[in-house]
């Protein structure tokens, strides 16, 4: 059995977690749990809430640990809770992953030191500030560690996992059982793409306050004052 497992925390995007998790849970072996605080209902951003399967006193030890984003990661960079379980989590798996701004939890847990990860394009200049040097991609690989741009770069940071664990044929029949096939109506899904103007317009509307909340919160700690 493969025992992966999943961190849920208020605010999370879902599909940082249900496209990975959707993708995973068909890895031969796979057991998936989502482990928070408590077994209470976990709001996320789109409007409805999730189940946790396990606390995280009572999750299983990760063989794959997955840590996905959200705009309630500022506020999770504070929950020593979570950080704790993320830290002790990581100490025995094989792989520690993380989608979009995920990657800002495994940092604050101290482990994207001299590491090189992604995240999503809007707060991809905030890695240096735990210690992770920044490279462009869908999907990063550092060792046993695996990072993904946003949201939707989770499915194929997932497809390549399956792909290291059980070989590429198990991941391509995975992504044909999906019907994985991406050609979106519009070529806008990156700021080079979607170009300056469509980017900065986005950046002023929702990414500026919400990079300047993140660094905030990365900031508020204990040798890296504001």
């Amino acid at each position: 059995m493969t025992a992966i497992v999943f961190v849920l925390f208020p605010g999370v995007t879902q599909l940082d977690l249900t496209g990975p998790a959707q993708v995973l849970s068909r890895l031969p072996g796979a057991r998936v749990t989502v482990a928070a605080a408590t077994r209470d209902p976990v709001a996320t951003d789109s409007g409805f809430a999730m189940l946790p399967t396990a606390t995280f006193d009572s999750a299983p030890s990760a063989d794959i640990l997955c840590v996905p984003g959200g705009h309630g990661v500022a506020d999770a960079l504070s929950d020593e809770p979570s950080i704790a379980f993320i830290r002790a989590a990581a100490e025995s798996a094989r792989w520690v992953t993380s989608v979009c701004t995920g990657a800002f939890l495994l940092g604050r847990a101290g482990l994207l030191d001299g590491r090189r990860a992604t995240t999503h394009w809007a707060y991809a200049h905030l890695l240096p500030l735990v210690g992770a040097s920044h490279q462009p991609g869908r999907v990063v690989e550092d060792g046993n560690l695996l990072t993904a741009g946003g949201v939707t770069a989770g499915i194929d940071f997932a497809l390549t996992l399956v792909a290291r664990e059980a070989g590429q044929a198990v991941a391509e029949s995975i992504q044909l059982s999906l019907e994985y096939d991406p050609h979106p109506p519009f070529d806008s899904g990156t700021p080079a793409t979607a170009g300056m103007r469509r980017t900065h317009a986005l950046r002023a509307s929702v990414y500026d306050d919400a990079a300047a909340r993140m660094e905030s919160a990365l900031r508020d700690r204990a040798g890296n004052p504001q």
